[in-house]
């Protein structure tokens, strides 16, 4: 199965232009102007990008997470909580099935309403993440 394009809808380039996806033979590709010539990236280069931002983030808050998100969900015992920690811990194995599956278009639009957005440059690199309630720059770190 190839990869498809996690983030579509949700990449802009410098200029806050929406990045279109593509496929060249079975890959699919971020699409960016580049003063006319359409530069096309291989959508996964960028999304893996992407998802070590998150999955840094990540790091380190496991337990507060996982008590958090047992709380949303009314799942408040301890067992309940210790598996979404554990997931959490686990976050690498995670990121090959959802490079292979993909963000529902669902999800993709709730990630925008909300303010996700990634932006890029004509090569790929993410120069800036945009989330809910945080503003993170890549080199920050």
């Amino acid at each position: 199965m190839s990869h498809k394009a996690l983030f579509e809808g949700l990449i802009v380039d410098e200029a806050e232009h929406a990045v279109t996806v593509t496929l060249v033979g079975n890959e699919a590709c971020y699409v960016v102007d580049d003063a006319g010539f359409m530069r096309h990236i291989p959508a996964e280069d960028v999304d893996r990008q992407v998802l070590k931002i998150m999955t840094d983030q990540v790091r380190g808050h496991e337990d507060i997470l996982a008590e958090q998100t047992s709380k949303m969900l009314g799942q408040e015992d301890i067992f309940s909580r210790a598996i979404l920690e554990n997931q959490l811990k686990n976050i690498d194995d995670q990121i090959e099935q959802v490079l292979q599956t993909g963000i529902p278009e669902e999800g993709r639009a709730y990630m925008g309403m909300m303010g996700f957005k990634v932006v890029i440059n004509v090569h790929g690199e993410v120069i800036r993440f945009d989330q809910p309630g945080s503003e993170s720059d890549p080199d920050d770190e």
